[in-house]
């Protein structure tokens, strides 16, 4: 069957409202944020609920056509792009909140809401939704659950994962998996809601969540610190883990190459200090006593600043500080644009490694592209480390070049060639330096089991077509 018999009979199965093809796809962007080869789909499918996305994957099942799904295109690891001759599944109609139980302290969502619309939504009724990155205003929590999403406060609420009750999904054969469960304690049978998270779209379509809200903070403490090496770095952050009752909800690192970059090339940042270091820690701690919580957060600093683990430090004293704050953490997302071209690395280590590794793959990477811009940030609370490089101009083969050496130096050091967005088709090569021949071995069996045609998400995460 041709592409556009196939397209003629699914507008006919699912009405013409649910299916965008041919011109009418237009400039729509198909493509994540990573840069990585996509082509257009032969389709783009809208449901507005789960029984729609189970009619769509069940038609395509019996056409054996493929399917992509796609949430707010934010990903970084070409995960959501498209090969050529599949079907888009878009959950941008599946944005309903659909509930809030404050007694409970969950929330039940469609899998096409925005990130910062649960947020809103979860502060409104006087809770928190802890999940938080810097695509926050674009990306869906379909996305999020699909990678394992990470962001900026993993150090005390966890990733994703720690986040979900419940899930509701449907299988490449339009099977819906109802798992929409409220309860924390729930051992019955294998967790599929944990099969399904970090999956990326290969195993199920996530359609509902229920998600676990926290306390809101009645304080929020920020500090902008400047540092003299990274024993020091360490240092704070173990200190301020012992001392402050609240814990340390973000703790962002950025070298000098970060820093400097952007407040010289984004626009709108003012530099939270003036004074130059080895590297800046962003530090937040949460409290529900807002008079303890501001003198623990103070005395600490104090003491750092007096033993010269701290050299320099700004304290935000209102909400528009910890924002301007935040917002030099948030530059990444005007990278794109600053740099179309530019290699993304998401990678993860020890924490007690990752000076070295920093220092050994900016050595690196200088000494092989010397006109090379090198970028160096991330979580050091959950040992996630983002690096970005640019060449200008680069040779055909420069970005396979540097894939090649930052993943190397990751499996030397045995680190994780993700951490926070996911295989997707960017890393498929990679992913042996961090899984031994068993694990992929059982990756494959699970895909092979809930997939055995292949249809969802065809060509991601394992390094051939195939997934059996």
């Amino acid at each position: 069957m041709s592409s556009a018999t196939f397209v003629d009979e699914l507008i006919e199965a699912l009405g013409a409202d649910s299916v965008i093809a041919g011109k009418d796809i237009g400039t729509r962007r198909v493509c994540d944020w990573s840069g990585t080869p996509g082509a257009q789909p032969i389709a783009i499918l809208r449901p507005r609920n789960t029984e729609e996305v189970s009619r769509a994957l069940a038609f395509c099942h019996a056409h054996g056509q493929p399917v992509v799904t796609q949430g707010g295109l934010t990903g970084l690891a070409g995960g959501a792009n498209l090969r050529g001759g599949e079907v888009a599944l878009s959950l941008e109609r599946m944005t309903a909140i659909e509930e809030i139980d404050a007694v409970s302290g969950t929330l039940t969502v469609q899998a096409g809401a925005l990130l910062q619309v649960i947020q809103e939504a979860a502060d409104a009724a006087g809770l928190m939704f802890p999940l938080d990155l810097g695509a926050r205003g674009s990306c869906t929590i379909g996305g999020n659950l699909a990678t394992n999403a990470g962001g900026n406060r993993v150090i005390k609420y966890g990733m994703a994962r720690e986040q979900v009750l419940g899930i509701e999904a449907v299988l490449a054969n339009g099977t819906v998996i109802g798992d929409l469960h409220k309860m924390i304690k729930n051992n019955s049978g294998y967790d599929l809601k944990d099969l399904l998270i970090g999956s990326e779209g290969t195993l199920a379509v996530i359609t509902r969540a229920v998600l676990r809200l926290a306390p809101r903070p009645a304080a929020v403490s920020t500090a902008w610190c400047g540092l003299p090496d990274f024993a020091a770095v360490t240092r704070l952050l173990n200190t301020a883990q012992a001392q402050l009752s609240g814990g340390v909800s973000a703790f962002e690192v950025m070298w000098p190459s970060y820093y400097d970059y952007v407040l010289q090339n984004c626009g709108g940042l003012r530099a939270p200090l003036e004074s130059q270091h080895g590297y800046y820690v962003l530090l937040e701690s949460v409290g529900s006593n807002a008079q303890r919580q501001a003198e623990e957060f103070e005395t600490m600093l104090g003491e750092m600043l007096e033993a010269g683990v701290v050299e320099n430090a700004a304290l935000a004293s209102s909400e528009s500080d910890a924002r301007a704050f935040w917002a030099v953490r948030d530059a990444p997302s005007e990278f794109p644009l600053l740099m179309p071209e530019l290699i993304g690395f998401d990678i993860s280590f020890p924490i007690a490694d990752i000076g070295l590794v920093a220092h050994q793959c900016e050595t690196m990477l200088r000494e092989r592209w010397p006109t090379c811009v090198a970028l160096v940030y991330g979580h050091l609370g959950d040992g996630n480390l983002h690096v970005i490089v640019h060449v200008e101009d680069a040779p055909p083969g420069t970005v396979e070049a540097v894939d090649d050496a930052v993943y190397e130096l990751t499996r030397q050091w045995h680190g994780a060639v993700s951490a926070e967005h996911g295989i997707g088709a960017k890393k498929r090569a990679y992913l042996g330096h961090t899984r031994d021949a068993g694990a992929l071995g059982a990756m494959r069996a699970i895909k092979h089991a809930l997939d055995p045609n292949n249809l969802l998400n065809p060509g991601k995460i394992f390094e051939d077509r195939g997934a059996a």
